[in-house]
């Protein structure tokens, strides 16, 4: 999943701290295998998938609901952002204080977050806590107060934060990014909002928006720890039965990221920030496990990538440079990221242009390819290795369809990508010019080079 960051607070109890860390050494020794996944169902219905690991009394739940920011209502950006912030300030008949006391003496540690296209949440608690933190659970979201002290209190820090984030550049070049490539579509709104929108929010917007999003339909659970199938399948009712079987989300347009796209944005900061892309490929796409291995040996974040070796290591352009497929619900993306000296942007770009045109024209060695495929291969149990790592990935493969087998199959489909397989999609995906987003310094363009006069 596209995400945000989770909210915390230092409210993580000590006995959890200490069991968060003891689970996290024991299952680092359990290979992921989707033989030790079940598919729990409720009585009345709710489907989650557990791992059970008794050797400490730790249970990690992580869930999502369809709908994130993109329903957001015009002029109120920000709204599914404020929300993720109050769904424990307060829940039924408990203040926020009440509501915060108590997860501090049960030693839970709960949040929730937003991205474009889904609403998610996770909580960790002891297991002797287990009834009690999934009551705490099910007040929230089914019966959340947005009382206004709390609404006015999360407001004023998300106002802070985003004063703050007008003088990151990579803040600023994201969400110029989304506006360059998706224009008018709500994958363009900025997730967090703006001053003027999230000042705009009230108590009933937050109400109205807690009623459409919050529903069964697909609701996707997760659950890692010390519970067993019989025990989770009546408390997945406990947990999510109050909540309504449909939401009534408001339908989002497919769109295709547009390419050829510059933009620029002055920010006084040391170097320039740029944001490099174009149409990418759905999840669900056939072709995305070979652009997945494609793009590791383009630019996917190892420092044997094509682009970190000709922009870092032989030119020292850059600190870091890397692309990535960025698979939304609606869209597919192409993206990159790098920062460099601004006088130097044009030919960090035209690195870039190089290898991209390498990739598409050319393609990678079969040394190369085989190289790809033993670090994906090889890298991905580290995904496995700690509870909340494994009911991340757990929530991430209901969320895309991929299948309950999935975590056995897909080092398989990694090893089943040929040279002709990256060759292709390549061809496929490399169509057209790249869209620029550059934030940064004001650096005076070089003239253009005048024509010669005509005769």
């Amino acid at each position: 999943m596209t995400s945000h960051p989770f909210r915390s607070r230092p409210r993580l109890g000590r006995a959890l701290a200490v069991a968060a860390v003891l689970v996290a050494g024991l299952l680092a020794a359990a290979p992921a295998s989707a033989g030790r996944i079940q598919r729990v169902v409720s009585p009345s219905g709710i489907e989650a998938w557990l791992v059970e690991e008794h050797a400490v009394p730790l249970i990690a739940l992580e869930f999502s609901f369809a709908g994130g920011s993109t329903q957001d209502p015009a002029g109120k950006e920000g709204l599914a952002n404020l929300m993720s912030t109050l769904l424990d300030e307060g829940a039924g008949d408990m203040t926020s204080q009440a509501f915060q006391t108590r997860l501090e003496d049960l030693a839970v540690d709960l949040s929730f977050s937003e991205d474009p296209d889904r609403f998610s949440g996770e909580m960790k608690t002891l297991s002797e806590n287990r009834d009690a933190a999934f009551d705490l659970l099910a007040l929230a979201l089914a019966k959340p107060r947005f009382d206004k002290e709390a609404v006015e209190r999360m407001r004023v820090q998300a106002i802070a934060a985003l004063r703050r984030s007008e003088r990151n550049p990579e803040v600023v070049a994201s969400r110029a990014w989304a506006k360059a490539v998706f224009g008018t579509h709500p994958y363009a709104r900025p997730g967090r909002g703006t001053e003027a929108s999230v000042s705009a929010i009230e108590p009933a917007d937050l109400k109205a928006l807690h009623a459409r999003l919050f529903a069964r339909k697909d609701l996707k659970i997760a659950v890692v720890g010390d519970i067993d199938a019989a025990t989770l399948g009546p408390a997945l009712d406990r947990i999510f039965g109050a909540l309504p079987a449909e939401g009534k989300l408001v339908p989002v347009a497919e769109v295709q990221p547009l390419g050829g796209v510059r933009a620029r944005e002055v920010l006084a900061v040391p170097q320039a920030t740029i944001r490099f892309g174009g149409p990418g490929l759905k999840r669900a796409d056939p072709d995305f496990i070979a652009a997945y291995v494609m793009n590791h040996i383009l630019g996917g974040g190892s420092f044997s990538s094509w682009l970190y070796t000709e922009v870092r290591e032989k030119r020292g352009l850059a600190y870091s440079i890397a692309t990535g497929l960025a698979p939304l619900v609606h869209s597919g993306q192409f993206l990159g990221a790098v920062g460099t000296s601004a006088d130097r942007v044009d030919e960090t770009i035209g690195l870039v242009r190089t290898q991209i045109e390498r990739m598409r024209d050319q393609g990678p060695t079969a040394a190369e390819l085989a190289a790809a495929k033993a670090y994906l291969t090889g890298s991905y149990p580290l995904r496995f290795d700690t509870s909340d790592k494994i009911a991340a990935s757990l929530l991430g493969i209901q969320i895309e369809n991929l299948g309950i087998d999935y975590i056995d199959k897909r080092n398989a489909m990694i090893e089943a990508v040929t040279l002709d397989d990256v060759k292709r999609v390549a061809k496929r995906l490399f169509v057209g010019d790249l869209s620029l987003v550059v934030v940064g310094p004001d650096v005076p363009q070089a003239a253009p080079t005048p024509e010669p006069a005509k005769k």
